[in-house]
């Protein structure tokens, strides 16, 4: 991970998906979030109230008393939870290159003029940067 990342807690595939609800929607009960979450996880309310308590644990979440019910929203900022997933898959499957990324994707999925636009973009920055 780069030192310009901050560090952030693990977070799980299931709790990700609680943290995906609430960047989208904040703050947001556990009853709302089990509503979202429901239909495309099968997950109970007991589940989505574990998985809060974990992030809550973490650091990631937190909590807002609202009569009898709890409000949560994210302590973690997508933007920056994005960064450090992207980084850490690079450095695990690719030994931090870009480039190995870069050819695994080309050589299974044509890339688009809109990537290759970007790249070249990339690439003339880095160069005079």
């Amino acid at each position: 991970m780069s030192p310009d990342t901050p560090s952030l807690p693990p977070i799980s595939e299931a709790e990700s998906q609680v943290m995906l609800q609430l960047w989208r929607e904040h703050p947001q009960s556990a009853e709302q979030l089990a509503m979202s979450l429901m239909p495309e996880h099968g997950w109970q309310l007991s589940t989505i109230k574990t998985l809060l308590n974990r992030l809550l644990q973490k650091g990631a979440i937190e909590a807002e008393k609202d009569g009898r019910r709890f409000l949560y929203r994210p302590l973690v900022a997508e933007a920056d939870w994005l960064k450090s997933q992207s980084l850490s898959l690079i450095d695990r499957w690719f030994g931090g290159g870009l480039a190995p990324l870069v050819v695994q994707f080309a050589s299974h999925r044509k890339l688009s003029a809109e990537d290759l636009a970007a790249l070249k973009a990339l690439i003339k920055e880095q160069d005079h940067g």
